[in-house]
């Protein structure tokens, strides 16, 4: 029923008026500058005052924000109209929440209600007057019209298009907003002739304001190709191959039906996408989305495989390129028709039919949503639509599709199709209820998909059959919060089906699945060790005897297998019903026949051994036995080879349909639609093959004589050991011949046996990459030196590798020999991209406006002038020529002997920039003086230089001792140097006066200096250099001297400017610069950037295409809600140790900060830069940005991927040059044919068809509409980026609420960019069938707007990288490698790209993180690519071959918690899917990495967590089974083996050091120091140690690893350790991984220590004080008879571990000694660790809120049950300590054990009593008291009568503590794994007591050494030098930034 109206109160009017006011400065205070809104259009622009408030219920239903956004535009012309337009927004807002209901609806209203009154001119009560109104409108708008004269640009806008695209673009605009303006004031007129009686419209001009308003349509937003859009200026109309890409999608009638005369047809031709969307009901901007991708996807396709070569006449696209892009699209699509035996519906048609099977499928890509990380779901939806497209083609009329289109419904397609299936997924997704669910308890997206990899699938029918049981949700789970999802409506009279369960694969969590996936390694390894050991008990004798105990190997292999087979049954429950019956029957038939195998076997065997133990021995059954074994190992051996090795493989294949081929292919390998044909090459089979056979021999060699083979007589003598007597009541040993003894013994020899692998692997690994490195050619420029030694090599090598034209192309006209002309081609090609780099060095403050200046090299074009052709000379850069003219000098002043023309030149050559700085001086200097002097002076230039060269044509031009034969006196030289760099100094000055008067005798005087300049040069010249007389009358002849003598010789000087002047001033520097230019750049990150890049130019590259024939390609950035942009406020904002982020920065980034200010400052003089302040710079946007650039934010990237557009560009332009563009267009040698304004549009738009941008921030919609500042602030940022960028794109989740209380909700992905006004506008907006977000959130990030990506390639950035101008000049060679035949059987998919961590200088930490990073994605990398081919995607920057992608399910995978590493699983799909990934060093990416230590752990921690994911997923279960098996090696110790290693490893302390005692046995200290040197991060530092070698060399890899080491590096590396052993682990046991935000800032506060203690308590503390308890009772009783230094020396390495675990947070934290904040850190802890917390507390505030976060992980039975089991362990000290105790005597009866159970429980009881509750403190106080004064006089006195009366003695007491306290915890521990248990019985509060007394001891025992530690002063300074060493290094004062502007910074 519909609720009256609400009658409001009465109120009076001066309420309402301050009321008014209040809204109004509330309006003001809250109004972001520059918001963004939009109207139906889609045309955005940035609002002000009135629009900048309107409330999202109202801006999505109306254009209310697009009318105030005019009004705002008119109220200073005309406030009138503006108050018009006010009141028409203000009545639709009234029309459409009458009782401003919607959030911000009545703020709104009143802040608009009052702009309106105070523009409003009639009087309070006076009636409004619409026709009034209605004539203003459109008297305005007349006026208006004219104003912009409107009539002439359409005129003039056509003719003038092409010719000037900056004043077309702009012309364009203001049509553009004249037509907004005409829609808008039209709508009002037509709304107030609605309510206006009288008819006072001009007719004529509302006929005129209609028209303008409907041309508004001439500029709908467009993305890349303005295809409907013919307002705009296309400059794509000139690239022929777009124009055939469009003409091939037109609609031809015939072949194809004609449409229904009802349709309403476009104003462009008719297309494919037209009659699709007629069809199906597709969305239109999908439609409008995917026509554009599909040109752009076949142009490129044209111009990079057609041999046709299109031009405007002829334009029709090539059928070949058709066939290769449609082969792409559909290849996945034609696989799964293939495996499932089903008739493909892509048939071999025409072009036209294939153009529309390419529409058809990206149709249904671009708006599955959700379902494209189902593949081969979308392959159904394409198989079933293709046929009944091709049905609908055949008929005469097009015809709507009877089973997908709903009628009158806009979205036919996404609710019929795959709304129903996403449903379904976001029911399943609901279930996980953040990790408390088992992955066996839903279905995640691979269930769903691999649904669709059996026939049975097609049982769904077309359309859905939703009665089917894939469509049946899970029941509803408690936990979950989500009422949205529909139900589902059902056939009637279909019975419901059950629900369908997992697929294929169930992600049971069990550490079963390390052997199930990778049973073979563990197979192999336990068949060796049992070989080896028993061979090594046979004395080393191969008898037959010995024979036949190595031959039990067999039985052990077999039985193996079948523990194989087992796993496969019970892993697979939950997922039989569901699972292909063939796959099912294969595992029960396995399962079956290795079941009798081994009982047939291990039985055979048993009789073998009592055979061979009766005298004499027969060997009957050993017959059988080895016949059996023989057999089976023999097929086995076979099988494994046909399938395994790729020769034999690809024969087998050809063979496929032979019916015992495909019998022992199914029984040997598990067929799935992934993973077939994963084999390589046999050439790459060989290379990882012979890798991993050297590593086995080394393994093996090494177990066997320094393991194995030591433990032999240990072993012997104590099985031979008699009536031991231990200290504690046997159970096992007794009568087992020291069974127990013997476990112990052999225990850590063993496991180090199974895990020394990853050692001898890192070792390997590290040595080959060494070598592939140095075979690639890395490092050879690793130095200035040698950069400015190669410098001359680097633009032939530039010229090789990186253009795509060979061939000289300099006219013929030009004379040069062979050589000079390829120098000078190299050159001129080579300067452009060189300067562009060193001009973006400066742009980025890494190099200063001096070192630009040396660093720029000259354009070395041909310069033909009227006095001297400069031709040959190259011109090189001058940092190179600096000092050498100074230098040549010294030389001819140091000469004492007479020395020949020739003998002195080939002393200057011995320097080759000296020989090029005295020639180009010599040449510059005659071109100079030519042109400045006039036709006297030039004739007198001419003689003198005629006469120097033909002296040097002779020979003559040397040092002489006979005067008589000298004609120049070369001693002189040095003067007529300094009188010409006297003149140059004069004519490279700028006249500085700006009074005209006053600047006319500043250039005269300038010309006077001049004058004077040239006459001494000429006294010098004549009197002093020209020797000899006869050439001084030559040169000086009467003609001169009259000149001279008149002052006619250098009068009337032409002062140099252009290009001239940049002559001068070249010379000038040559000339002037005394000091060499050794250290330039000084900048660190500058020079490794410059070498890096000049060393790639000497790598092995592919050869670059042309632009236009380069892949098309985008970059791909997630974003969520990471800094854009730093603002004022972070940057000023302190932190607690008094340290903004800007003086952070500037300490850090001093060079940096000098550059910017002298860019910012110009007019300031270089020495009185350091002066200046961030206070000095005005423009805080620049301010803002230099920071931003600094850090790990969105603006940094932005920034670096925009280089590529700006490299294509620029690469586009030089390829689009005329051969005579090569020389200086002043000279007119330049073709007429082209202009530069046409070259530029022309390269503009061929770099926007090769690149596009997309940032998927997912959030921005609602940080625009956010009330947050700090979300208005990051929207701001990103739109500021787009309007700096113009080939940014952001893509955006947009949600609208639906209904009358907003919970419904609706959620469209769109595209937004920058318009030529630099405002927001909308491109796309694409509705989404449900809430988008159903899995992991980076996943679907990119899922929803990689729709949005063009081309061929799709490279994959994150937030935390950046990118090089000179690296994007090489991503064209680059993308070269997806062509390329040299990678193995397939052709690459995804692109490895080496990366440079940038974080790396700060701090030591982010030096190790940095080091350990590079060393991965490096040296690793390069080795796993080559030679192991098992390379994943580990993360960004890697570039995608997106089509092989898009249709192969996405570039990650989104599943909850499985999935928590997406990014490797793209890798693993790529692969499982014949993929092949590549990696690259040519080219370089940077990258951030986490600073301080608790985002390191939390960064290692994801990837731990994830990596504990990745075991029980299918993927990687897959590759285990189906790699070979020396890629599966390879793929296991780089993937999920390094992680369980190293949990291993850090897990053996124990036993090693337990076992250690028994014998001093070699095998043991051997074990012992492996371990130990993995635990300290030795062989981590391999792979670093090598790359240090390789590319920077000896002395610094020694130097640096020697550094490392002083700093602590080992303690790093061993808190890692632990860090990725607890949450691999953990992760495993209990799940619960999550995505763990690291912050990515700067880390130089304070931790306090409460926040340490929360991080690592349970990681590591609690580890590391169970250790040091371990070693203690080692100490007292198992190492008494060790003296202290063979104590210390053999428990070293476990004292390291356990100090490493408990202080590294400390020792690594800023100001982590220094006694203040020590002080106050116990305080903050004390604080925390007894405040109960209330309701919301977090574990910040509260030790028992902590404490209860830290169990959330325990939810599962099993779970529990574990936990329980592995707290056992604790009991065991108990056990050994009591029977030590002096009061038992030598009593080794049980009872003893019993009686200390006894004790314990006493002392909880104790415990209890003296804490009891507060409520009965309170209410009993006296008697409370009295019982505990009476219970502690009673303890003291029992215990002192035990010490005085029995044998209880004082030591006995502290070892009784020692034994209970590890039970207590261990008690403890099972009390929380039980907690609903306790809880009932009532005694949770005691356990949370005693929990509180542990970790207030434990923190006690962790906090007391750094209090004593902090009392001494220098330590501060010690722990500060050590961990800022790096910062020290480069000369930044860390101290002061510690200090900051604390007042106790003295201390």
């Amino acid at each position: 029923m519909e609720r009256p109206p609400r009658v409001p109160n009465l109120i009076s009017r001066r309420v309402l008026q301050k009321w008014e006011d209040l809204v109004r400065a509330a309006l003001r205070a809250e109004e972001p500058k520059g918001s963004f809104v939009q109207d139906e259009y889609g045309l955005g622009y940035e609002s002000s005052a009135s629009s900048a408030a309107v409330p999202q219920s109202l801006s999505h239903q109306t254009n209310i924000d697009a009318v105030l956004r005019v009004a705002d535009e008119i109220q200073p012309e005309n406030p009138q109209v503006a108050r018009i337009l006010c009141e028409y927004a203000y009545s639709m807002s009234q029309n459409l929440d009458p009782r401003s209901e919607g959030r911000g609806v009545m703020q709104f209203k009143t802040g608009l209600k009052s702009i309106i009154e105070q523009n409003r001119a009639k009087k309070e009560g006076e009636k409004i007057d619409r026709p009034n109104d209605i004539y203003l409108l459109q008297e305005y708008y007349n006026k208006y019209r004219e104003k912009n004269k409107i009539v002439e640009l359409e005129e003039i806008g056509s003719s003038q298009r092409y010719e000037d695209s900056d004043r077309s673009a702009a012309m364009a605009e203001r049509k553009r907003k004249v037509y907004e303006t005409a829609r808008i004031l039209n709508e009002v007129v037509d709304a107030y002739r609605r309510e206006s009686p009288e008819e006072t419209v001009d007719h004529h001009l509302k006929k005129q304001m209609e028209n303008d308003a409907k041309k508004i349509r001439e500029f709908k937003p467009f993305n890349i190709l303005p295809l409907e859009t013919p307002g705009v200026v296309n400059a794509f109309q000139m690239f022929p191959e777009v124009t055939a890409a469009t003409g091939a999608l037109e609609w031809s009638t015939p072949p194809f039906p004609e449409f229904p005369d009802g349709y309403e047809q476009p104003e462009r031709a008719l297309d494919v996408f037209d009659f699709l969307q007629y069809v199906f009901g597709f969305q239109e901007d999908n439609v409008a989305n995917q026509r554009e991708h599909l040109i752009l996807l076949l142009a490129n396709a044209q111009s990079r495989l057609s041999s046709v070569s299109l031009t405007s006449q002829h334009s029709k696209l090539d059928g070949a390129v058709v066939t290769h892009v449609h082969s792409k699209i559909v290849e996945n699509y034609e696989r799964w028709c293939l495996f499932l035996r089903k008739k493909s519906q892509v048939k071999s048609g025409t072009v036209e039919h294939k153009v529309c099977i390419m529409a058809l499928y990206l149709l249904i890509w671009g708006e599955a949503a959700n379902i494209r990380f189902l593949p081969e779901c979308l392959c159904y939806i394409f198989h079933h639509m293709a046929d009944e497209m091709y049905d609908l083609l055949e008929k005469p009329r097009v015809e709507r599709s009877e089973k997908i289109y709903i009628e009158g419904s806009q979205y036919s397609f996404l609710e019929k199709i795959i709304c129903p299936v996403h449903e379904i997924l976001a029911a399943e997704s609901d279930v996980p209820a953040h990790g408390r669910a088992a992955h066996s308890a839903w279905r995640n997206y691979d269930d769903f998909n691999e649904f669709f990899w059996a026939p049975s699938c097609f049982e769904l029918s077309w359309p859905w059959r939703l009665e089917a049981g894939f469509f049946l949700k899970p029941k509803k789970d408690v936990d979950t919060d989500d009422d949205n999802v529909p139900e589902q409506s059902f056939t009637a009279g279909r019975q419901r089906e059950r629900k369908l369960g997992k697929t294929h694969f169930v992600e049971h969590r069990t550490f079963l699945h390390l052997y199930h996936s990778f049973h073979r390694l563990w197979i192999f390894l336990v068949c060796m060790l049992q070989g080896l050991t028993i061979f090594a008990f046979c004395n080393q004798k191969l008898d037959t005897h010995s024979i036949k105990y190595i031959l039990s190997v067999g039985s052990t292999f077999i039985v193996m297998r079948f523990v194989q087979c087992v796993l496969d049954v019970i892993l697979m429950f939950g997922a039989y019903r569901s699972t292909r019956g063939r796959t099912v029957a294969r595992m029960l038939i396995r399962f079956l026949w290795f079941a009798l195998l081994s009982a047939v076997i291990v039985f055979i065997y048993v009789k073998v051994l009592i055979e061979e133990s009766k005298t004499p021995a027969k060997d009957t059954w050993f017959t059988l036995y080895y016949l059996i074994l023989g057999v089976y190992g023999g097929i086995q051996i076979f099988l494994s080879l046909l399938f395994h090795i790729p020769f034999l493989r690809s024969q087998a294949d050809r063979c496929s349909d032979v019916s015992f081929l495909q019998f022992f292919k199914w029984v040997k390998e598990e067929r799935y639609y992934v993973g077939r044909g994963m084999y390589e090459k046999t050439s790459d089979y060989v290379k990882y093959t012979m890798f991993w056979l050297l590593i086995g021999l080394c393994k093996f060699a090494f177990s066997y004589f320094l393991q194995i083979k030591p433990m032999v007589k240990p072993t012997r003598i104590i099985i031979g050991l008699h009536n031991i007597q231990y200290r504690w009541h046997d159970l096992i040993s007794r009568s087992n011949h020291n069974a127990l003894t013997l476990l112990s013994l052999w225990a850590p020899v063993v496991m180090i046996y199974f895990l020394d692998t990853q050692v001898w692997y890192t070792v390997m690994s590290a040595l080959v990459g060494a070598l592939e490195g140095a075979r690639m050619g890395l490092g050879e420029i690793r130095s200035l030196d040698t950069l400015r030694q190669r410098f001359t090599t680097f633009p032939e090598a530039f010229v090789k590798h990186m253009q795509p034209t060979k061939t000289s192309e300099l006219p013929r006209s030009i004379s040069m020999g062979a050589e000079a002309v390829k120098e000078k081609e190299n050159a001129i090609r080579f300067a452009p991209l060189w300067n562009e780099i060193i001009v973006c060095l400066r742009e980025e403050d890494l190099i200063s406006n001096r070192e630009k200046l040396l660093l720029m090299m000259p354009d070395n074009k041909i310069t033909n002038s009227r006095t001297h052709p400069q031709q040959s000379l190259v011109q090189w850069p001058l940092f190179l020529l600096a000092n050498k003219v100074y230098v040549a000098k010294d030389i001819l002043s140091e000469t004492k002997y007479a020395t020949a023309q020739d003998e002195l030149w080939e002393r200057m050559k011995n320097d080759l920039y000296l020989a090029y700085a005295v020639q180009e001086a010599y040449e510059s200097l005659q071109v100079v003086l030519s042109a400045l002097l006039n036709e006297d002076g030039h004739h007198w230039v001419e003689d003198v230089f005629r006469e120097i060269d033909l002296a040097i044509e002779k020979g003559e031009f040397g040092i002489d001792i006979d005067q008589n034969f000298r004609k120049f006196d070369l001693k002189k030289l040095g003067t007529v140097l300094d009188k010409t760099a006297k003149l140059t100094a004069i004519l490279v000055k700028e006249a500085e006066k700006k009074d005209e008067k006053e600047r006319e005798q500043e250039i005269s005087e300038m010309h006077s200096a001049a004058r004077r300049a040239l006459v001494d040069l000429y006294e010098v010249v004549m009197h002093d250099f020209i020797t000899d007389q006869n050439l001084r009358a030559t040169c000086g002849n009467a003609a001169h001297l009259a000149a001279k003598q008149k002052g006619q010789l250098f009068s009337g000087l032409t002062w140099p400017s252009g290009k001239e002047k940049m002559l001068v001033s070249r010379l000038h520097y040559i000339l002037s610069i005394k000091d060499s230019a050794l250290s330039v750049p000084s900048n660190l990150e500058a020079r490794r950037r410059l070498q890096y890049f000049t060393n790639s130019l000497f790598m092995k590259i592919p050869e670059s295409p042309s632009v236009r024939k380069m892949f098309a390609f985008s970059v791909f950035t997630p974003y969520y809600e990471e800094d854009v942009m730093y603002s004022l406020v972070q940057l000023n904002k302190k932190n607690i140790d008094g340290i903004t982020t800007l003086f952070y920065l500037q300490k850090i980034f001093p060079d940096d900060w000098t550059n910017f200010k002298e860019r910012m400052l110009p007019l300031v003089k270089e020495d009185d830069l350091y002066m200046k302040t961030e206070d000095d710079i005005k423009d805080t946007r620049e301010l803002r940005l230099w920071a931003s650039y600094r850090g790990q934010t969105l603006a940094r990237t932005v920034r670096g991927m925009m280089y590529y557009k700006r490299a294509l560009i620029l690469q586009a332009a030089e390829e689009g040059a005329f051969k005579t563009d090569l020389l200086d267009e002043e000279q007119g040698l330049a073709s007429p044919m082209t202009s530069q304004g046409a070259s530029r549009r022309s390269a503009q738009a061929q770099a926007e068809l090769k690149f596009t941008y997309v940032v998927s921030a997912q959030i921005y919609g609602s940080q625009r509409s956010s009330s947050k500042k700090e979300d208005q602030e990051k929207a701001a940022d990103i739109s500021f980026l787009m309007q700096k960028n113009d080939s940014l794109r952001i893509a955006y989740i947009h949600v609208v609420k639906k209904g009358k209380d907003g919970k419904q909700s609706e959620y469209y992905s769109k595209l937004v960019k920058a318009d030529p006004s630099g405002k927001d506008q909308e491109i796309y907006s694409i509705k989404l069938p449900g809430k988008f977000l159903l899995g992991e959130g980076k996943p679907e990030n990119q899922n929803h707007a990689i729709i949005f990506t063009r081309g061929d390639a799709l490279q994959t950035i994150d937030m935390n990288q950046e990118n090089y101008m000179e690296e994007a000049f090489k991503m064209r060679n680059l993308l070269e490698e997806f062509d390329s035949d040299k990678h193995g059987r397939r052709r690459p998919t995804i692109l490895g790209v080496r990366e440079h961590v940038f974080t790396g200088s700060v701090s030591s930490l982010a030096w190790f993180m940095s080091l350990q990073e590079s060393s991965f994605v490096t040296i690793g990398q390069r080795v796993l690519a080559r030679p192991l081919k098992v390379r994943m995607h580990y993360g960004h920057p890697d570039v995608f071959d997106r089509l092989f992608h898009i249709s192969r399910g996405g570039i990650s995978k989104p599943s909850k918690g499985i999935n928590l590493s997406e990014d490797i699983f793209a890798g693993f799909n790529s692969t499982l899917r014949q993929g092949n990934i590549t990696h690259h060093e040519y080219i370089q990416v940077g990258k951030g990495r986490d600073v301080g230590l608790n985002q390191i752990a939390a960064f290692e921690a994801k990837v731990a967590s994830g990596n504990g994911e990745q075991t029980l997923s299918r993927d990687v279960y897959r590759l285990g089974q189906l790699f070979d098996l020396f890629r599966m090696l390879s793929f296991f110790f780089t993937s999920v083996g390094f992680y369980v290693t190293t949990m291993a490893l850090s897990g053996v302390e124990a036993s090693l050091e337990t076992a250690g005692n028994i014998l001093g046995n070699a095998a043991l200290q051997t074990a012992l120091n492996t371990q130990f040197l993995f635990q300290i991060g030795v062989f981590t530092a391999v792979p670093m140690i090598m790359n240090f070698l390789l590319e920077q060399g000896v002395f610094t890899a020694v130097i640096s690893f020697c550094t490392m080491q002083l700093q602590l590096s080992s303690v790093f590396f061993t808190f890692s350790l632990g860090t990725r052993t607890h949450y691999f682990g953990r992760t495993i046991l209990h799940g619960g991984a999550k995505y763990r935000s690291t912050g990515r800032g700067f880390v130089v506060e304070h931790i306090p220590f409460a926040e340490n203690y929360r991080l690592y308590s349970r990681s590591h503390f609690v580890k590391a004080m169970e250790i040091i308890m371990l070693l203690i009772v080692y100490r007292a009783y198992g190492a008494q008879s060790r003296t202290s230094v063979s104590y210390i020396l053999l428990t070293f390495s476990s004292w390291f571990l356990a100090i490493s675990w408990l202080y590294a947070p400390y020792i690594f934290n800023p100001s982590g000694f220094e006694w203040q904040k020590t002080v106050k850190d116990f305080e903050d802890w004390t604080n925390w660790l007894f405040y109960k917390g209330g309701i919301g507390d977090k574990g910040l505030k509260s030790w028992e809120v902590w404490w209860n976060e830290e169990q959330a992980h325990i939810q599962t039975t099993r779970g529990r049950i574990w936990e329980c089991i592995l707290s056992f362990r604790f009991f065991i000290i108990q056990y050994g300590v009591v029977y030590a105790l002096h009061v038992t005597g030598r009593d080794k009866n049980f009872n003893v054990y019993g009686f200390s159970w006894v004790v314990l429980v006493g002392v909880l009881l104790l415990f209890k009593g003296f804490t009891l509750s507060k409520k009965a403190s309170a209410n009993f106080q006296l008697l409370v008291r009295l019982f505990q004064g009476v219970l502690f006089l009673v303890c003291i006195g029992g215990l002192s009568f035990a010490l005085a009366y029995t044998a209880l003695t004082v030591g006995d007491m502290f070892a009784a503590g020692l034994a209970l306290i590890p039970t207590g915890w261990g008690l403890l521990s099972i009390a929380i794994a039980v907690r609903p248990v306790i809880e009932r019985v009532g005694l949770w509060k005691s356990v949370r007591g005693i929990a509180r007394l542990y970790d207030a001891c434990m923190g006690m025992v962790i906090f007391i050494p750094i209090a004593l530690l902090s009392w001494f002063p220098f330590m501060s300074t010690f722990q500060t030098r050590l961990v800022f060493n790096q910062a020290f290094s480069r000369g930044l004062e860390i101290s002061v930034l510690l200090a900051g502007d604390q007042p106790n910074a003295s201390f």
